[in-house]
């Protein structure tokens, strides 16, 4: 897989970097607000974990399933796969890997906040900003990347290179055959 990579772009000791900043800062923002973490299935995963070590407050946490890609581009369709989490009431922090296009994490946003959320926070490992499509801006922010096509760390290909314990640049022949 290492051969794959065409560059690393967040290291291993940069992500627990970034899960410690943003669990502080999170940690403060919501303290006494007893938050319900939502991630975002499946590339959050990993993140969501190192980022929960780094929280010092009571919280719960669900997962959602939810898909828009097909291979490396966004297909602007979402889809909410499975049960929704009971979330009337509850100040709400989903968790995802990268902030792209937008469109899943603003469908998953404004449909949380219409079964009755409290109030509904982004917080995302990565932001590829020139990806964006629609209009949207996350809370907490990890890191800046470019345009282009990253894995690791949750992030994928066809379901392959999540296992990576960084984020690195997908080499192009790789996804273009």
């Amino acid at each position: 897989m290492i051969n794959d990579i065409k560059k690393v772009l967040v290291s291993k000791d940069e992500i627990d970097l970034i899960a410690k900043r943003l669990g502080e800062q999170i940690s403060v923002d919501y303290k006494d607000k007893n938050p319900l973490f939502i991630g975002l299935l499946k590339g959050a995963i990993p993140f969501m974990t190192d980022l929960l070590k780094n929280v010092d407050i009571k919280c719960t946490l669900e997962y959602m399933k939810v898909s828009s890609y097909d291979g490396t581009a966004s297909t602007g369709n979402v889809v909410i796969k499975g049960e929704m989490p009971k979330i009337e009431g509850r100040h709400v922090v989903i968790v995802d890997d990268i902030l792209e296009t937008g469109r899943t994490l603003r469908a998953v946003r404004e449909l949380l906040l219409s079964i009755g959320a409290k109030s509904v926070a982004i917080c995302v490992l990565l932001d590829k900003p020139e990806g964006r499509v629609v209009e949207i801006e996350a809370d907490y922010v990890g890191d800046l990347v470019p345009n282009e096509f990253v894995v690791g760390y949750g992030l994928d290909y066809n379901e392959n290179y999540r296992n990576l314990p960084f984020i690195g640049i997908l080499k192009e022949e790789v996804y273009s055959k």
